[in-house]
């Protein structure tokens, strides 16, 4: 009921966002809905997702905008979470209305995706970009009309072995020693995104990728 009356007081209005620290921030995983793909490869935006919830104990069980979706406070800034159901490959069809339904500049929405190009567990915080051939990332920006110009926290998830298809890689469970790095991957990045509330990308980003490039996984 608390959170419910102060997020009214924050969003009855468009002009109750006087200065950055301010502003809400909507952090979105993406990844797949349905059981069986719980727990693989492509689903570690949700678990980003639900490692920040827990942290806060937020609860995610309301379903809007196509998302299950939560939200809450870090300190007096609020936050809303989202898990698109829509599949992978129309999660815009999700994002794109939840930042207009809050009137959220881009650069106060962040997307959690997995990437192959990082190893197993290394994290990178980028205020922009493009795609890079990632299906989730390509709806989110046709969905705010070609906006690239908004942050993302790529989860390195590693390389497919051999000739193994990048596609069933992506659909994979992580095995004991991979589930590991992305545990305590999905932990550090819990930390940085409480900072990055109140920091800003920029500053998040320049701290947290130096100690993520100089982090050694065995």
């Amino acid at each position: 009921m608390v959170i419910n009356r102060l997020c009214r007081r924050y969003f009855c209005t468009p002009s109750l966002y006087p200065s950055s620290l301010s502003q809400p921030w909507l952090f979105v995983g993406l990844g797949n809905p349905s059981l069986k793909y719980k727990g693989t490869r492509h689903n570690v935006g949700f678990e980003m997702i639900d490692a920040f919830a827990e942290s806060l104990g937020i609860p995610m069980d309301t379903v809007h905008c196509k998302a299950l979706f939560g939200k809450g406070f870090v300190g007096d800034v609020p936050v809303f979470l989202a898990k698109p159901q829509t599949y992978m490959n129309l999660s815009g069809e999700s994002i794109g209305p939840l930042a207009a339904y809050y009137r959220l500049p881009l650069n106060h929405v962040v997307v959690f995706t997995d990437d192959m190009d990082l190893p197993c567990g290394v994290l990178r915080l980028h205020d922009k970009g493009g795609h890079g051939s990632h299906n989730g990332l390509k709806s989110v920006i046709y969905h705010f009309r070609g906006n690239r110009e908004f942050p993302r926290l790529r989860i390195g998830i590693g390389r497919p072995p051999g000739q193994m298809d990048p596609k069933a890689f992506l659909l994979q469970k992580f095995n004991a020693t991979a589930q590991k790095r992305i545990d305590a991957g999905l932990q550090e990045g819990v930390g940085m995104l409480k900072q990055l509330m109140y920091k800003g990308v920029t500053e998040s980003a320049r701290c947290f990728n130096k100690e993520q490039k100089y982090k050694h996984i065995l």
